[in-house]
């Protein structure tokens, strides 16, 4: 069974300690980098032995000795078994000061690694990263606290990090080739993962993990994070509440999905949601949800189904709210329709830089649609269904902000009117390079209070004092 799994030469005759100094000759001498393991950490009494640097470094080492062509016919077990004298002895070699308990806490690992997705799970299972990115085969990237940083994890080659691609998007019934070199899909835990390969990719392939806390955010997680003031929270849960339509608006990365997951919490346990999505990643708590997932075309160029025909079978669903991932094409005018005839309370995400120009994007989406309406028609769609515009800007120094609430309070000749209830204002700049601001109210109450107030939802006044901080 080593012959099979080790790519060993038949006069390697070295011991373990011995081979794991350096790879067979056969496969020729390592890379200056991949020679020179790490040394391993001191350890104090009370920290915890994780090794994730030198477990980075003893995976490539394996890497370079394992046939990739068996790894995934074998059993957890069986793999184990394999693995345990050579983890040993690398352990011994570079110094780790291991109990047995910890030793075989790094075989799991390892083992984990090699069957699920390679090189990249210490960073899926770290949950100070919030995006994994893949530039090739040589560069992994991820964003720790809003900074992007440079880490030691490699793939072996370009068909390494390929077949990890195609474990990913198998996963969920989709594929990528040259002939279908983009993807979207996701992770088990609703992780989102972009997918580009060659030929579009000029590089390799290009991964992108957008990974989601194991812990959902809520609102006051939110509001401990200084996205959002208690205020601004708090109108917020009234409105989910009292189903007042909603757009979430922002730019990539700004915390948008998170968002939208955190104030799904506040929608009655009693009603029936249908949610939309390219990729499902939405984690919704109510015990009645109808998930559906746009499907890519096939190999011919048929059976596609997009989010405007799942947003139109949706209404045939007798759903109390529809809930939309992502806004971005012709589905905006099935999204507006649905908002417009019962269904109140519905929920979306577009990308905008502000709230005015969310509802240019609006309008332009509904026009993709191709419906003989004039823009007058369109505009007064847009400001009928939608009543709350929910701004979300990622900052300078990586801190995400809630920086306005606008609500829609109609037409005033062809002009669609927006007010804002809420926003954050900037002061300046910290010695650190942290922008410094405060949360303010405009003065002015939304529409919707009395609304609100005849279903019980009542707001502090002070929420809207524009003299106090929220």
């Amino acid at each position: 069974m080593v012959g099979r799994f080790f790519r060993r030469t038949e006069d390697d005759t070295a011991t373990t300690k011995r081979s794991v100094r350096g790879a067979p000759d056969k496969l020729g001498p390592l890379p200056r980098e991949e020679s020179q393991p790490l040394a391993a950490q001191p350890i104090t009494p009370n920290e915890p032995a994780d090794f994730v640097n030198e477990r980075v470094e003893l995976h490539r080492y394996l890497l370079d000795m394992i046939n990739l062509s068996i790894l995934d016919t074998m059993e957890k077990e069986e793999l184990h078994n394999e693995l345990r004298p050579f983890v040993r002895a690398y352990a011994k070699d570079h110094n780790f000061p291991l109990s047995a308990k910890e030793l075989e806490k790094l075989i799991a690992d390892i083992s984990d690694e090699m069957l699920g997705l390679g090189p990249i799970e210490p960073l899926l299972a770290d949950d100070t990263i919030s995006d994994i990115l893949i530039v090739g085969s040589g560069r992994v990237y991820i964003e720790r606290f809003g900074i992007i940083e440079a880490t030691k994890v490699r793939f072996k080659d370009e068909d390494h990090l390929m077949r990890i691609i195609n474990k990913i998007v198998a996963s969920v019934g989709r594929r990528i080739d040259e002939s279908s070199p983009l993807v979207d899909a996701r992770l088990a835990d609703g992780s989102r993962v972009n997918v580009a390969v060659r030929p579009v990719a000029v590089d390799g392939p290009q991964v992108s993990i957008r990974k989601f806390s194991k812990k959902p955010y809520s609102l006051d997680r939110l509001v401990d994070a200084n996205a959002l003031a208690r205020g601004m929270a708090d109108l917020l849960a009234a409105a989910v509440e009292g189903k007042v339509s909603m757009i979430i608006s922002g730019g990539t990365g700004s915390g948008k999905t998170t968002m939208l997951n955190a104030l799904s919490a506040y929608i009655p346990h009693e009603e029936r949601l249908v949610t939309i999505e390219d990729a499902a990643e939405l984690q919704l708590q109510q015990p009645h949800v109808v998930r559906l997932e746009t499907r890519p075309p096939t190999i011919d160029g048929r059976n596609e189904i997009r989010q405007g025909d799942l947003v139109k079978n949706a209404l045939r669903m007798r759903p109390d709210r529809i809930i939309v991932g992502e806004v971005r094409g012709a589905e905006a005018f099935d999204m507006l329709q649905a908002m417009n005839t019962g269904h109140e309370g519905s929920m979306s995400t577009i990308h905008a830089n502000s709230p005015r120009d969310a509802l240019g994007r609006m309008e332009q989406m509904v026009g993709m649609a191709g419906m003989p309406m004039t823009q007058q028609a369109i505009r007064a769609q847009i400001s009928s269904a939608v009543q709350v515009l929910l701004q979300l800007t990622r900052l300078r120094d990586g801190t995400r902000r809630v920086i306005a609430i606008s609500e829609i309070t109609g037409m005033e000749g062809e002009i669609v009117q927006l007010q804002d209830i809420m926003r954050f204002v900037r002061l300046g700049v910290d010695d650190h390079g942290k922008i410094i601001g405060e949360f303010r109210a405009t003065g002015i109450r939304p529409s919707f209070l009395e609304d609100l107030e005849t279903m019980g939802l009542r707001l502090n006044p002070d929420c809207f004092d524009p003299s106090k901080r929220l």
